[in-house]
């Protein structure tokens, strides 16, 4: 059974009862581990498939562990007998709720509201209030998801009279959600854990049906999820957590690694179990990763390792600017794709995406990108260019329905009002700043979405690409390439057999996947590290695991590209495992990474 495992994992699998810490280096298997963890109990130890419980961070992961355990499960005869529960913290936590929903004065019929759903209650509970810049709805919503999330009460959290207004209007919408009958996505763990700390019996009931614990991706709980694995695990022990604290990389959304580098003090029997064998990349990708997250003080310290081939050299290089950056990756990119390679082009910011869709679309090279929308089609971006396209075209009036829509009718027209004394051969960047001042956009961002920062970002990254620009007619004849049924096709073109691919993505919605070849932009200082964590020690280190992620990507070929100031990341690579290209520079031009 199980003879692919090497022997850590088959450590790992079939390791006696009681608490275990996986830790998990990149590439090592440990979703594999996991599995065949949970297949041993079922078809070695007996031990019944509805006595476990399986968490996974994402609903993929999930199925993809139901679909190996189902399976396994018709395999060994077992099937009638029951089934494991398999899947993410929050589909557990609304099971639970389902069961225990009269205990919170809902019924099992109860609503899961989003953001949105939160945010728009959270409106209507200030709008009777006082208008204050520290009571926004965005930012009201974060910090009652933090409050839940960090499981944190009154007593810690009130420390001022504005933190006494903020418990004031949570405690109100507390009451709200259940007058609603509903419970808000937070409280898919928060309110289990209150259950289980507060309730003998009914920690009893689940301590007993849930008798093994399996959590995937543990480096990335956060407290609420933390204290529900402890209280259901606390009876019996039986606790395997598998994850790697170098891949931690949420603490955006309250995410804590600490609980993972806790687990033994938590836990002081816990076996531990090191998966230090690579079986993604190659060695000079492993060795140059390694070298890097080595810099980081606060870990728990590994020496990952592989038998792989050793490979090229991680290449850096260096460009005049962020459109010379993107032709020369998309140039690289179709070269490895033309050598059979699934390539993956990875950035800091979603902001980056702009200049590499736009040569793609150029160059009518197909591409994906994961996990957001394109450029051109965020909301704040439709938003600006719909002000443009008003100035260069008076006569355009979905332009302006559209601003009516999203700013308000009076906001609207008084905006149309300030841009009338502009004209197609206007600067771009010119009616860019009008626009926002007049339409008091970045305030509005502020009050509408929680990701303003984010938003923000977007739009600089637009109007540095309108400086480039005389006139506003050329502008928009320009941006229009990214908005066309041809640039839909290219980017829909996966659908399609046979078609090869760029792929781009944020690091974070990287986190996961490999490719055969990732080129990583905009490797600056104030990007990769972001600039917001520059003056935070512990940021920091969460932006250089962020960059472990990247380059771990890789099986194959790692390229990491820059310009402008290069980021401190780069010099904190071997020289030995690196080969600095300055692309099209000449020798005479701006300073370059000199390796000591």
């Amino acid at each position: 059974m199980n003879s692919d495992l090497n022997n850590k994992q088959r450590e790992a699998a079939y390791a006696p009862d009681g608490p275990i810490l996986v830790v998990a280096g990149a590439g090592s298997g440990k979703t594999k581990t996991l599995t065949a963890r949970l297949a041993y109990l079922i078809s070695q130890r007996q031990v019944p498939p509805q006595a476990i419980l399986a968490i996974t961070f994402t609903n993929k992961a999930a199925r993809e562990m139901k679909e190996r355990v189902e399976k396994l499960i018709a395999s060994h005869g077992l099937k009638g007998e029951g089934d494991p529960f398999v899947g993410t913290f929050h589909s557990f936590g609304a099971w639970l709720l389902r069961h225990e929903a009269k205990r919170f004065s809902r019924t099992n019929a109860f609503s899961i509201f989003d953001s949105d759903d939160s945010q728009r209650l959270i409106k209507r509970l200030v709008a009777d209030l006082p208008k204050s810049p520290y009571l926004l709805p965005a930012s009201l919503a974060r910090q009652f998801s933090r409050i839940k999330s960090e499981y944190i009460d009154a007593a810690a959290y009130v420390r001022s009279p504005h933190d006494e207004t903020v418990w004031d209007l949570f405690t109100r919408y507390e009451a709200a959600l259940k007058d609603n009958n509903a419970f808000d996505f937070d409280d898919l763990i928060h309110k289990p854990v209150w259950l289980l700390r507060n309730d003998a019996g009914a920690r009893e009931k689940y301590q007993a049906m849930f008798r093994y614990i399996l959590v995937d991706e543990y480096q990335d709980v956060n407290t609420a999820q933390y204290l529900l694995v402890k209280l259901l695990a606390a009876s019996h022990g039986n606790v395997m957590v598998v994850g790697d604290d170098a891949q931690s990389i949420y603490k955006f959304r309250f995410s804590d690694f600490r609980n993972f580098l806790q687990f033994e003090r938590e836990w002081p029997k816990a076996l531990v179990i090191m998966l230090e064998q690579n079986y993604r990349s190659t060695k000079q990708i492993i060795e140059s990763s390694s070298a890097l997250i080595a810099h980081n003080e606060v870990q728990k310290k590994k020496n990952l390792w592989t038998e792989n081939e050793i490979g090229s050299p991680v290449r850096v290089i260096e460009h005049r600017d962020e459109f010379s950056q993107a032709d020369a990756i998309l140039d690289e990119a179709q070269r490895m794709q033309k050598s059979g390679m699934r390539v993956g082009i990875l950035y800091r910011t979603n902001a980056q995406s702009r200049a590499l869709e736009q040569m793609c679309i150029e160059h009518q090279v197909p591409y994906q990108i994961f996990g957001t929308v394109s450029f051109y089609d965020r909301q704040e971006i439709k938003d600006i260019i719909a002000g443009v396209r008003m100035v260069c075209n008076p006569q355009d009036t979905l332009s302006f329905i559209r601003l009516e829509k999203n700013l308000g009718k009076r906001l609207a027209a008084a905006v149309r009002e300030k841009l009338s004394g502009y004209t197609s051969e206007t600067r771009p960047l010119d009616i860019l700043r009008a626009f926002v001042t007049a339409a008091d956009f970045m305030n509005r961002l502020d009050k509408k979405y929680d990701n303003a920062s984010d938003r923000a970002e977007n739009i600089q990254e637009l109007m540095a690409f309108a400086q480039h620009f005389s006139d506003a007619a050329s502008f928009l004849e320009r941006v229009s390439l990214a908005d066309t049924l041809d640039a839909q096709s290219l980017r829909s073109a996966q659908r399609h057999e046979g078609v090869p691919v760029i792929n781009l993505m944020t690091i974070h919605v990287a986190k996961g996947l490999e490719f055969d070849g990732v080129l990583v932009a905009g490797v600056n200082e104030g990007t990769l590290p972001h600039q917001r964590s520059l003056f935070s020690p512990e940021d920091v280190e969460e932006e250089r695991r962020l960059m472990y992620v990247a380059m771990t990507r890789a099986r194959r070929e790692l390229q990491l590209h820059f310009y402008s100031v290069a980021s401190r990341f780069l010099y904190e690579l071997p020289p030995q495992q690196v080969f600095f290209d300055r692309g099209e520079l000449p020798d005479e031009d701006e300073q370059y990474i000199v390796y000591e």
